[in-house]
């Protein structure tokens, strides 16, 4: 197993959007996945989620993690993982971080997938409508990643 570089964990993240987002509720973990979006221009990860006990546990205590995996085969594969801190969004910065999050994810999809999404308009129209999912990013402290390659 090799450690990959900051940058190719960085493009992991980019061309991703698929993720295992941790985070600690009553002194316990819990691995949900999760759909992400990274950022690089503001080089944070921007997430949605309905209310609940994911929202709850991450604002108690903010300290989450992201893990990213590549996975060609059961010997080559590439794991980034994100240490951060949840911060959620609100009003005008929670519609801006949707917009790059949705045009973001509508692009990767039809990239990797080769398909449209008809989930973006539903996305478009919570924009406008003012009926937003909660928003929220993690402001990224530490990049790292491992990967193998037989």
């Amino acid at each position: 197993m090799d450690n990959l570089e900051e940058k190719d964990c960085l493009y992991i993240l980019k061309n991703d959007y698929l993720g295992h987002l941790s985070y600690i509720y009553q002194n316990r973990p819990f691995v949900v996945p999760i759909t992400y979006f990274y950022d690089a221009e503001r080089h944070v990860i921007i997430c949605y989620s309905a209310e609940g006990h994911k929202m709850n546990a991450m604002r108690k205590n903010n300290q989450v993690a992201l893990n990213v995996v590549d996975v060609d085969g059961l010997t080559k594969w590439k794991s980034v993982m994100i240490h951060g801190k949840f911060e959620q969004l609100f009003g005008s910065d929670a519609k801006s971080y949707l917009h790059v999050f949705s045009l973001g994810i509508k692009e990767l999809v039809a990239e990797k997938e080769l398909k449209e999404l008809s989930f973006i308009s539903e996305f478009s129209s919570k924009v406008i409508n003012e009926n937003l999912p909660m928003i929220f990013i993690i402001n990224i402290d530490e990049v790292s990643g491992k990967m193998r390659r037989n």
